[in-house]
């Protein structure tokens, strides 16, 4: 039902200068279209995304999404939204936030339906105030087509939200830096013996797997006797998993969905080598080794009752351990500077990698604010 590239939409290209509202929606539904042209028929998006708070009247992203289905492009695709987890109070919340996308997104059904970064506490909530009562309902009605949820919580948390209700599939974070984060590849297997589709995402941890690749790893690649760009390892590695449904990348720029595009023409399971595995399992231990907070710079932590711009400070943190320098935090603002944080630990409670943020943002100040 779902090609293996889906294609995410919580990064998508914004304008010049402009924050997380401001999608240059031209470039965006360009992108969009591309991949869907090209084989792509799982977009995903949520209630946040693009957004500088992450509640009502929620981000830019679903408004986006709906423009770059238009002119019969829903009929093409199969489309994924969440419904915000964090806002819902009541049984009563969960009817009308689904309604909202609905009408957001300009369709009368949404194919998958997720409960947005799931643990163990916040599925009890849900559960206490009628969350399988509104699923039920909402697929019987036609609302949604199937139910699933993404996950943000350590393993122990993951089998009983599998246990708990009939889902459909279920998203989870995996890449060959987390394969034994959160549900990781434990979770994998449980979700897929027990007959649920997966979708990937982070499978190149917020771009870090991409871009801006340390020397000492790209010596790894560039020694490999096949040759293939950071993406492209990164991507048939998630791809190789025979449980991996369709993996999730957040494409902001025509060459990534060109490149992913090709690479997916490729990536199956049981596709890699054992040479192609101790490749990346060496170019694992060397991120290792610099890698110091697990921040994939999803932005969930914001925003910061004290301004603090947390993903650029813990990015810069980072930075300086994988690259043994880092000048871009003269860059942020000194209003957003780690100084700034209050300690309130506002960022913890909604950060999915359950990071201790801040004496991540202490350590930040004593490196770049001596």
């Amino acid at each position: 039902m779902v090609s293996i590239l889906g294609f995410g939409c919580m990064r998508l290209p914004l304008l010049p200068g402009g924050d997380q509202t401001m999608i240059d929606e031209k470039k965006a539904i360009g992108l969009i279209r591309h991949a869907i042209d090209n084989g792509v028929n799982y977009i995903d998006t949520a209630f946040p995304y693009h957004s500088t708070t992450r509640m009502w009247p929620g981000g830019q992203s679903e408004l986006l999404v709906a423009k770059a289905l238009s002119d019969g492009y829903r009929e093409k695709v199969k489309l994924a939204t969440k419904l915000p987890t964090w806002l819902i109070k009541t049984r009563e919340d969960m009817d009308k936030y689904l309604n909202a996308q609905l009408e957001r997104l300009a369709t009368q059904s949404i194919d998958f339906y997720l409960v947005h970064a799931l643990s163990g506490n916040s599925w009890e909530n849900l559960q206490e105030i009628g969350i399988t009562d509104f699923l039920d309902k909402a697929i019987k009605d036609g609302r949604i087509k199937y139910a699933g949820f993404s996950f943000h919580d350590k393993y122990e948390s993951f089998e009983g939200i599998v246990d708990a209700y009939n889902w459909s599939f279920c998203q989870i974070q995996y890449n060959y830096m987390d394969e034994n984060f959160q549900a990781g590849k434990k979770g994998l297997q449980y979700a897929a013996s027990n007959g649920l589709g997966i979708t990937i995402m982070e499978p190149l941890k917020g771009g870090k797997l991409a871009v801006g690749i340390p020397k000492s790893v790209q010596d790894v690649f560039d020694r490999a006797d096949t040759k293939r760009t950071p993406a492209e390892w990164a991507l048939r590695w998630v791809w190789n998993h025979k449980e991996v449904a369709v993996l999730l990348s957040g494409m902001n720029a025509m060459e990534q969905v060109v490149e992913n595009l090709k690479i997916a023409d490729e990536g199956r399971e049981n596709s890699c080598t054992k040479e192609d595995l101790a490749v990346i399992k060496k170019a694992k231990s060397v991120y290792e080794q610099g890698i110091k907070v697990p921040c994939t710079g999803c932005g969930y932590c914001l925003p910061c009752p004290a301004g603090v711009d947390i993903p650029a400070c813990l990015t810069c943190y980072n930075n300086h351990y994988i690259f043994g320098r880092e000048e871009r935090y003269a860059f942020v603002p000194k209003e957003a500077r780690a100084s700034n944080c209050v300690q309130c630990g506002q960022c913890e409670i909604h950060c999915p990698q359950s990071i201790g943020i801040m004496e991540a943002l202490k350590n930040t100040k004593d490196l770049f604010e001596k």
